[in-house]
């Protein structure tokens, strides 16, 4: 199933310059736009957003640097590029692509701020979905890499969130009070 739908997906690249140049973007520099959206949240309203730019970076600590690295170091997948013949539009990574630390990363920002902001974090979301597929497009993960560094990432968002909000609710510490917020 999984190289079923990879190579339903990477079948694509390599035929059109423009859908080429399109994927290593998303694939590649997405991620840079939204964590320029993260700090322009933070110059709209530092005070009230300033709790949440914390937590984005617990959870990506913990989904790209503790629990996608740890499971890497225990479940070792080579990427497509390494046993199939595919179309690699990146530069090739030697890493164990299972999970996507991209993955991880982008989606653990993506619920955080969907937590906070149901709105701008459905936009996140769809961005990080776009980037995980731009990847596999691209030819350097598996599908099933970028749907567990989902999952890495969705549920570090949440304990980041929910960490944060037991330590500092209540107890006259933190910034603020981090319920959620719509603009």
């Amino acid at each position: 199933m999984d190289l079923w739908l990879f190579q339903l997906i990477n079948q694509f690249a390599n035929r059109y310059w423009w859908l080429d140049t399109a994927g290593v973007f998303l694939a590649d520099y997405l991620g840079y736009v939204l964590v320029l959206v993260l700090f322009l949240f933070l110059i709209k309203d530092s005070r009230k957003y300033w709790p949440m730019v914390f937590q984005v970076a617990g959870a990506a600590v913990l989904s790209r640097l503790v629990i996608a690295n740890v499971i890497r170091l225990l479940w070792r997948q080579p990427r497509p590029f390494v046993e199939h013949d595919v179309n690699l539009l990146l530069s090739p990574s030697s890493s164990s692509s299972f999970p996507s630390g991209h993955a991880s990363l982008y989606f653990a920002l993506a619920a955080v701020v969907y937590l906070h902001h149901r709105r701008a974090g459905i936009a996140f979301l769809a961005a990080s979905f776009v980037m995980g597929l731009a990847r596999v497009f691209s030819g350097v993960h598996w599908p099933s890499d970028i749907a567990s560094g989902a999952l890495v990432g969705i549920l570090s968002g949440w304990a980041s969130v929910t960490a944060y909000r037991k330590l500092f609710s209540g107890r006259g510490r933190g910034p603020h009070n981090t319920r959620q917020t719509t603009m």
